[in-house]
């Protein structure tokens, strides 16, 4: 089992943005020293507590300040991108991190900001067929030799053959060959995008909102699509995010993650799953009320909060019901002392992980 962060990043808006930054900095610091194996960081642009509209600009910061984490996009909104300019900079920062990237990859925005972008979010197919043809013209510029040209709905490129004498005209290719591992969220119940995950053999990851039996049902889809491609669905590479609060004592735990995970979900996440329909993945029984969705609730079923033995367990029920899966993404929370969340990410390296080190991905 990998440990991972998922860094939204979730700020309260009471947080100036300088103070947000140097706090994510830290903890992917601290997370490296730990030996966590990778972090991926959120991309939005109009969304106050999740205040991260570069994610490429703080994790070329965040490689020279560190030495071994993966470091991510998670995700990138293919979408709102040009993808000339994108090949680029995806490129440029598989250098800058000398290979320690992962691509994250998703068409889920939130609306307002496709809306910034001039895109209308009730015209979810369009938005999908844009974000395909962002990632297809992407992939064909790292492929391509010679000269590039794409003709299609939403972007017409011709890019010029590099010239031997000049040294001028489209060379940039990403360091990792043919380029960085690609991953792709899915935050719904049935996603499709998981599908692409399994189809293509790339990273799939599921939200931290979704209760167990819908996390089972993800992963059908990943090995279905796997199938149909005559690909084997490794599960070893599946990771799943979990908001998880480790303490020295079961007390200490519910403490902290009452003020700090109920914070965030009670101003934040809760009001924003409801609004999109999201919230139903969190329910158990699919008859719930969203009004039954308490603090509470999230902590013992959704949630993974305690001391370390009792996290441990918490992650091996989960690993079981699932049947087995290779990372659990911590999601980072900014608590007003930062020194809780790094005292949680020491405890699930140092004392969670050695009780879970047995599961490997497959029950």
């Amino acid at each position: 089992m990998e440990f991972g962060l998922f860094m939204m990043p979730l700020h309260p808006p009471y947080r100036s943005y300088s103070d947000s930054y140097d706090r994510d900095l830290d903890l992917l610091v601290e997370a490296d020293r730990l030996g966590f194996h990778e972090a991926w960081i959120g991309e939005h642009l109009t969304e106050r507590w999740e205040n991260a509209p570069c994610p490429d600009l703080l994790i070329a910061k965040a490689s020279a300040m560190t030495e071994q984490i993966h470091l991510a996009t998670g995700i990138t909104l293919l979408p709102i991108h040009n993808p000339v300019e994108l090949a680029h900079r995806i490129a440029m920062l598989d250098h800058l991190t000398r290979g320690r990237f992962y691509w994250g990859i998703g068409h889920r925005a939130i609306p307002t900001d496709l809306s910034l972008f001039g895109l209308d979010p009730k015209q979810g197919e369009a938005v999908r067929e844009q974000a395909a043809e962002v990632l297809d013209i992407v992939l064909k510029i790292w492929a391509s030799e010679g000269q590039f040209t794409y003709q299609g709905k939403y972007f017409n490129i011709t890019a010029p053959e590099l010239d031997p004498i000049l040294e001028r005209g489209l060379h940039m290719k990403p360091y990792q060959t043919p380029h960085p591992p690609i991953g792709v969220a899915a935050t719904s119940i049935g996603s499709s995008s998981i599908r692409v995950a399994g189809e293509k053999g790339w990273i799939p990851m599921s939200s931290s909102n979704l209760a167990p039996q819908y996390l089972g049902g993800h992963w059908t889809e990943v090995e279905d699509a796997a199938a149909e491609a005559g690909r084997t669905a490794d599960r070893s590479q599946w990771r799943i995010g979990r908001d998880v609060f480790v303490a020295k004592t079961p007390t200490e735990a519910r403490e902290r993650a009452r003020a700090v995970l109920g914070r965030n979900y009670i101003e934040h996440q809760q009001p924003n799953r409801s609004g999109s329909g999201l919230i139903q993945a969190t329910k158990t029984d699919p008859n719930m009320s969203n009004e039954e969705l308490t603090v509470d609730y999230m902590m013992e079923n959704i949630w993974i909060v305690g001391d370390p033995n009792e996290c441990a367990e918490r992650i091996r029920k989960l690993y079981q019901e699932v049947g087995g899966f290779g990372h659990l993404l911590a999601i980072t929370q900014d608590p007003d002392d930062p020194q809780w969340e790094h005292e949680c990410l020491q405890l699930l390296a140092e004392e969670v992980g050695p009780r879970v080190a047995d599961l490997t991905g497959l029950v």
